[in-house]
């Protein structure tokens, strides 16, 4: 590590809240790799509890490590080679190739078949791994397809038994525990997903808190696991299932702690309005003096109880995703909202001042044609008019983004639209809309397709 990258490190320590540091002497130093950028992972919540699941064991000394910006791990500094276990916890397609790029900057054979007993284990998990952890298993020694609370326990007490002796015998016991795949040992039966019946019993919140981060200026809790309204695109409603969601003094009860560091709380969860108690939840969120944000709410049903909570505590952003813009192309992605839908919560957001209203549409999906994404269009520019017809100030903010078939979703198989296709409708979306003011985010076409 060059003196200019010990000093980055240091300073973004100094900036940092929560950095767990522990002694090496006696424990199995596991080196937990974001592939990405230090901003997006530490704005991953799951990476931030994987962080500390791993650090409440006392065998176990778990150090930070992200691709590109750094040689070393974070909290010590030290090459990924001094590491016994190589832990990647990778979310998006793209970072694949990261992870070839990390693995082969720090001179550890790219395959597993290459490796000794002198490099270290490398494994991974995440929303990817859960979903199809195919290509990349020539890299990898196992992976955890699963919930992280559920597979650990068993899988440290393996790693610390065997992380001295024959990689043979390790991965032979690895094989053996549920949720783990090991693919060269694989013999054809099928590898459970493992989740835990009871997310209460599991802190789910910020661990380390920085402004380095897209969300900096808050405490972050999950409220919920899963989604119960399987729209056939998303892996949140059919890789996380059941659906799970915490209960209210839980969720009091680990905002006391963030307010403590932070007057906002940021609650995330596929949609946060699924919290059967979620005006109760708000409500007395507000009463304790927290400031509220959320990942995204339903369209349908929207509480207003709720929005007046976030409106009250000083949320500036909504993000509703209706997804396509006809009601036909609704009802083949199983998306459960009418346009009459849209238009009531779009009336109640409306109503409470807040200056940024995000929607998610993606285009290309299955049986789209153009005519759904004229659909888009007029959905779009019909809001908008009815936004400003209340005279509130809110702004609109249209996120595009392709639609990428995921594994384990019910449209897996079905194929991506052509790159041409999805560039005429995006510019059709653009062209159309940003003369009327609504602001355009879209996702690169070309990168997109890599997936």
């Amino acid at each position: 590590m060059t003196w200019e990258e010990t000093q980055r490190a240091r300073q973004r320590l100094i900036r940092e809240q929560g950095t767990i540091y522990k002694d090496w002497g006696g424990r199995v130093p596991i080196a937990l790799i974001y592939p990405n950028t230090y901003y997006l992972g530490m704005s991953n919540l799951g990476f931030q509890t994987i962080y500390r699941l791993l650090n409440s064991y006392d065998n176990i000394v778990c150090e930070r490590f992200f691709w590109k910006e750094d040689k070393a791990s974070l909290e010590s500094q030290r090459p990924l080679n001094d590491f016994a276990v190589l832990a990647f916890s990778i979310s998006y397609e793209l970072d694949y190739f990261n992870v070839v790029e990390i693995l082969k900057s720090s001179a550890i054979p790219l395959f597993a078949a290459d490796r000794s007993q002198a490099h270290p284990l490398v494994i991974a998990g995440g929303p990817c791994i859960i979903a199809n952890p195919e290509p990349l298993s020539p890299f990898f020694d196992c992976f955890a397809i699963g919930e992280a609370e559920a597979i650990l326990p068993p899988m440290l007490d393996v790693i610390a038994e065997g992380i001295q002796g024959s990689r043979e015998e390790l991965l032979q016991m690895l094989a053996s525990l549920p949720g783990i795949y090991v693919p060269r040992l694989y013999d054809g039966k099928t590898i459970s997903r493992q989740w835990v019946p009871d997310i209460d019993d599991f802190a789910t919140t910020s661990v380390i808190l920085t402004p380095d981060t897209e969300l900096g200026n808050m405490y972050l809790v999950e409220v919920a696991r899963g989604c119960r309204w399987g729209c056939r695109f998303c892996l949140a409603g059919f890789l996380f299932r059941p659906f799970r969601f915490r209960s209210v003094d839980n969720l009091l009860a680990q905002a006391e702690v963030g307010l403590r560091y932070e007057k906002r709380i940021g609650l995330l969860a596929a949609a946060v309005s699924d919290h059967p108690d979620i005006e109760e939840l708000m409500t007395r969120l507000r009463q304790m003096g927290a400031q509220l944000s959320v990942s995204s709410l339903r369209v349908h049903p929207l509480s207003s109880v709720a929005l007046r909570a976030l409106a009250e505590g000083g949320a500036q952003t909504i993000t509703l995703a209706p997804e396509a813009g006809s009601e036909r192309l609704r009802t083949v992605i199983n998306k459960g909202v009418a346009e009459k839908d849209i238009y009531e919560a779009i009336d109640k957001v409306a109503e409470h001042r807040l200056r940024q209203i995000k929607l998610y549409f993606m285009i290309g999906l299955p049986t789209e044609t153009d005519d759904d994404v004229e659909e888009i269009v007029k959905l779009a520019l019909a809001l908008k008019e009815r936004i400003d017809s209340k005279g509130k100030g809110s702004q609109i903010i249209i996120n595009v983004t392709p639609f990428v078939p995921k594994a384990g979703t019910p449209f897996q198989w079905l194929p991506m639209a052509e790159a041409q296709i999805l560039s005429h409708r995006l510019s059709v979306i653009k062209n159309r809309l940003k003369p009327k003011g609504i602001k355009i985010k879209a996702e690169s076409t070309p990168w997109t397709t890599a997936q």
